[in-house]
């Protein structure tokens, strides 16, 4: 019994069940990484299960961009002249005959006179024939009326006719396209509108139809950089009345604002088919491009107004986005991580590989500080030619004084001039990404003053709003400014008590298709690229099940420091412009 040890047990330290605890988290640690690894060098391999609009080269052919329209559609973007379509006829028929001899349709058609032109847009401004009204019905006065400013690009306007006929409630809709050339070709693209009611209006004091008079370019007018003295010794038109930056009036550039107020009048207090019309005027121009439920979100938002910004009296659909100012290169650098390009957009609608940015030559551009914005520091040791695109964000909206030496706009309807130089080298193309933060089952909305170089783009009002405008109309005409829509924001400023704020769209519904315009020369103008991009984006939005929104979210916009009351950007000094705006405020039917 003595030498009988007896076992004692030892307290428990946990030192087999950390063990224990340690090999399973690292067993955890190791499956996660394999698993994690398994899934990158899926996503690697299959290309399919990224975004496609990442990884699939764009196709912008002519056949890529029609698969993408609905066959019924082919119509409006099928170019047939008035030559092709008498040439058809005569071989369809045979030779036509006259006194033995054959015709040639070239010589069977002739484009109408300048006398002939009058005699037409006066009758159809007298006609005031809509079309279609049988097969739709009456205007009613919740339905929406779409403006579109028409100028001489129909490639693009055959775009937009596309877009607006996939619209939804389309069929509601009254479309007044107000042209301010006469075209026949146009004439009878839009006289081929078939899915809603269409009726024609015509700029009467088009540089058309007044060649070698005002509101045209006047033998005996002033040349715009003579001197004030020496075009007094001169006795040239408006002598005593330059601008702002003693420049005297170009007709080309303040024909635009010109036809913006005619058509605004026109439309609200002349045309007898929207006289008791108190719904909303959406405001578009012939290189845009919309959504196809544009018209669903417009009475989203008109509805949300009274609760989300009962002071809003503007509906913006379109909303220039910064990145727009990129292109991506077509050349080996493209091979570059995406990565870096992604996370610094992260708010945009586009993302690129290699993003270059669109910055001036201070060369050649002279900035105003009142009126330009300011743009990003670029590499002044660049051997690559900075090229500028414009029409696409509000940097490419920078203006200038009239009296330097370039002027610059992004759109048709901002008349600024623009000074460019193209770039060498690599091709460039676009490159398009849809952003959950921008369109979403619950699409975001901001509220904040109406700006004209963010919010002249797809916007609407009623004609409560109108009214108030139209009574500030020698602001509007005085005010010496060709830009229709800074002269509409000085309007806001100097004149309106209820000063305009707008209800802005962050995922935009009316994109602006153009590449040039009044002021945009490029070699390539009808450009299938941007179109191409447009049409991707809406389809990934639309695969995605991020348009036709449930909802609107109010979010907070970003400080916004108070609006400074500008000079105008000149152009408009002429005292015979100021007469002729003025004279369009009265009420002829």
């Amino acid at each position: 019994m003595r030498g009988r040890r007896i076992p004692l047990a030892l307290p428990n330290t946990g030192t087999l069940h950390r063990k224990r605890n340690t090999y399973y988290l690292r067993g955890i640690i190791v499956i996660t990484i394999v698993i994690f690894l398994f899934l990158q060098l899926h996503a690697f391999n299959f290309p399919e299960s990224r975004d496609p609009l990442l990884t699939e080269p764009t196709n912008d052919s002519v056949d890529a961009i029609l698969s993408m329209v609905p066959s019924v559609l082919h119509k409006f973007l099928t170019p047939k002249s008035r030559n092709q379509t008498l040439a058809a006829n005569l071989q369809h028929n045979g030779t036509v005959l006259n006194g033995g001899g054959s015709v040639s349709f070239l010589d069977s058609y002739h484009p109408p006179n300048i006398s002939e032109i009058k005699r037409q847009i006066a009758k159809y401004n007298d006609m005031q024939l809509v079309l279609n009204e049988y097969t739709f019905g009456p205007l009613q006065n919740d339905s929406v009326i779409i403006v579109i400013q028409v100028h001489t690009r129909i490639i693009y306007l055959r775009h937009l006719i596309v877009s607006l006929a996939q619209a939804r409630d389309i069929s509601r809709v009254l479309l007044i396209f107000s042209h301010d050339y006469y075209d026949e070709d146009i004439n009878d693209l839009v006289q081929s509108i078939d899915f809603c009611k269409v009726i024609q209006i015509f700029y009467p004091y088009s540089i058309q139809t007044h060649l070698n008079e005002f509101p045209g370019v006047d033998p005996n007018d002033c040349p715009r950089d003579i001197k004030k003295d020496q075009a007094i010794i001169r006795k040239c038109n408006n002598a005593l009345y330059p601008d702002l930056y003693g420049h005297y009036r170009e007709a080309k550039f303040t024909q635009t604002k010109h036809h913006w107020w005619w058509k605004a009048n026109r439309v609200f207090d002349q045309l007898e088919v929207t006289r008791y019309h108190t719904g909303l005027v959406l405001f578009l121009e012939e290189d845009h491009y919309v959504a196809e439920d544009f018209l669903y979100l417009l009475e989203m938002m008109q509805r949300r107004t009274v609760d989300l910004c009962p002071q809003c009296n503007i509906l913006s659909l379109g909303t220039y986005l910064k990145t727009f100012n990129y292109y991506t290169y077509n050349s080996k650098s493209k091979q570059k991580s995406f990565s870096n390009q992604y996370a610094s957009s992260s708010s945009s609608l586009i993302s690129t590989n290699n993003l270059l940015g669109y910055h001036r030559n201070r060369k050649s551009l002279q900035l105003s500080s009142q009126s330009a914005l300011k743009s990003n520091t670029n590499d002044q040791n660049s051997q690559n030619t900075k090229s500028y695109v414009g029409d696409t964000s509000p940097n490419s909206q920078q203006q200038q004084q009239h009296g330097t030496s370039s002027l610059i706009t992004s759109s048709t309807s901002t008349t600024t001039k623009q000074s460019t130089s193209q770039t060498q080298g690599a091709q460039q193309t676009w490159s398009y990404h849809v952003l959950p933060s921008l369109y979403s089952v619950y699409q975001k909305v901001e509220v904040m003053p109406w700006i004209s170089s963010k919010h002249n783009m797809g916007f609407a009002f009623n004609r409560t709003t109108w009214s108030s405008i139209r009574k500030c109309g020698k602001h509007f005409c005085s005010y010496d400014d060709y830009n229709w829509d800074w002269s509409l924001q000085h309007v806001s400023q100097q004149c309106l008590q209820r000063k305009l704020h707008a209800m802005i769209v962050k995922g935009p519904r009316v994109f602006h298709i153009g590449e040039c315009g009044v002021h945009h020369k490029k070699k390539n103008c009808e450009s299938n690229q941007v179109i191409s991009k447009v049409q991707q984006v809406l389809r990934i939005a639309r695969k995605s099940g991020q348009i036709f929104p449930k909802s609107l979210t109010l979010t907070v916009a970003s400080l916004i420091k108070k609006t400074k009351l500008r000079k105008g950007n000149g152009g408009w000094g002429d005292r015979r412009d100021h007469e002729l705006c003025l004279n369009m405020t009265l009420p002829i039917r």
